[in-house]
């Protein structure tokens, strides 16, 4: 029995070392070309067709209007941050041998990296790296959402329909839990170029806490939402922000393991659109 708590123990310190060592990484903290230069102001979305188009499909740019005046509550500062670091390290070490299943599989149907990260808007609208199980083949555009690809379910691998399906390919965040850039339950950190979707929820203070491994959105539609829907929901749950609230949240989002009704690979707002 004390053979077993030294070696939690050992455990538990090397995590914890590394959590400080990888935490500025992944931040971009010693590279400030990836820094977000809207990072703790308020924006708004300013449409122009003679722009690229963004990850959210639409053409233009965000603009400040101001600056956040987000002040965290002893919640969210202190009970949430606890209950986030108790809980992730213990799926770290629970979930060891899923993580290395699922890591086998994917290695074994498509050869390559099993992890892969992305840029996303954290809170205050930090960039930061987020981390997933490679569900997509190593050809697949990197810093593109699934509903803006031509024919996505092309480029998604056997292993990945399985993983995507149950939301699998998420359990490494529990990783950007631990180290302090996610919560477990949050809006969804969208994607660095997201823009119009930035813009949504900063009307509704959404982009002022740290974005969660689930949420109130996550569980109310996921990826069929339109983009407004998706944001006030996000809005909402900021609202109501509590223990109970996110003790709902949690219990809501266990079904998704069994297979998520509303993971649609044409993306955001497909089966509106497939309504049309």
């Amino acid at each position: 029995m004390n053979l077993w708590m030294v070696l939690l123990a050992v455990i538990v310190a090397a995590l914890s070392i590394l959590a400080i060592v990888k935490k500025p990484e992944s931040v971009y903290k010693n590279n400030p070309n990836e820094w977000n230069p809207m990072q703790g102001q308020k924006v708004q979305f300013i449409e122009n067709e003679d722009e690229k188009e963004n990850a959210d499909g639409v053409r233009g740019h965000l603009e400040a209007i101001g600056t956040s005046s987000h002040q965290s509550g002893l919640y969210e500062k202190y009970a949430k941050r606890a209950f986030d670091i108790l809980l992730s390290l213990a799926g770290l070490i629970v979930l060891s041998p899923v993580f290395m299943l699922l890591a086998a599989w994917i290695y074994l149907d498509d050869p390559g990296p099993v992890l892969f990260t992305q840029k996303r808007i954290g809170k205050d609208k930090q960039y930061f790296k987020l981390h997933k199980f490679r569900s997509m083949k190593m050809c697949t555009p990197h810093d593109k959402p699934t509903h803006m690809l031509e024919n996505p379910e092309q480029y998604i691998t056997k292993s990945g329909k399985f993983i995507r399906a149950h939301s699998l390919d998420e359990l490494p965040q529990i990783w950007d839990i631990f180290i302090g850039n996610m919560s477990i339950i949050g809006p969804r950190p969208g994607l660095w170029n997201q823009d119009l979707l930035t813009a949504e929820r900063d009307k509704y203070g959404a982009n002022d806490i740290k974005p969660g491994l689930t949420g109130w959105a996550q569980i109310n539609g996921r990826d069929e939402l339109e983009i407004p829907v998706k944001a006030k929901l996000d809005g909402e749950y900021v609202e109501k922000m509590s223990l109970n609230f996110d003790i709902k949240c949690f219990i809501g989002s266990l079904g998704v393991f069994g297979g998520d009704k509303n993971v649609v690979e044409g993306g955001t707002g497909k089966i509106k659109k497939d309504l049309r």
